[in-house]
């Protein structure tokens, strides 16, 4: 969720869902002063990965409502979402986000990954779909893992 709020501070800072790259790095690096300016880059590449930036052009344009967004007072975003996260992580920030709780959205997908056979990626796919969410930008991410899964054994 901390990535969420860190992409859109820029877009609120500015009252718009449309920035140019060079506007959003500086709004999180010399105005919030929450990243260095290759930090905030790598941000744009993990929050484009996650479906939340899309680039439109030199533009970046925020794929989620950046209004709904509330930024806590004492908000720091942490280093660690600068890393690439996993096809599960990022489902299940999905399922957070839309309201299942955690514990029991881990719960359920550890369940059917054992019921199915299949690997977590997968499991929480099918999960997030059974739920009503659409993760079919992950899909191919958790298809992969099958696949690859499957190359390993033969």
């Amino acid at each position: 969720m901390s990535l969420r709020v860190a992409v859109a501070a820029p877009f609120i800072q500015n009252g718009t869902t449309r920035l140019e790259e060079g506007e959003f790095v500086v709004a999180l690096s010399l105005d919030r002063n929450w990243f260095s300016p290759d930090q905030a880059k790598r941000l744009i590449d993990v929050a484009t990965q996650d479906g939340l930036l899309e680039h439109d052009g030199n533009d970046l344009v925020a794929t989620f409502e950046t209004s709904e967004v509330t930024i806590p007072e004492e908000f720091v975003p942490d280093d660690d979402m600068l890393t690439e996260r996993s096809a599960f992580e990022r489902v299940l920030d999905q399922l957070v986000a839309a309201g299942v709780e955690k514990h029991e959205a881990v719960g359920a997908v550890n369940a059917l990954q054992n019921e199915l056979g299949i690997t977590i990626e997968a499991a929480a796919v099918v999960y997030a779909r059974r739920e009503g969410l659409e993760v079919d930008d992950i899909a191919p991410v958790a298809r992969a893992t099958i696949t690859d899964t499957e190359a390993e054994e033969s």
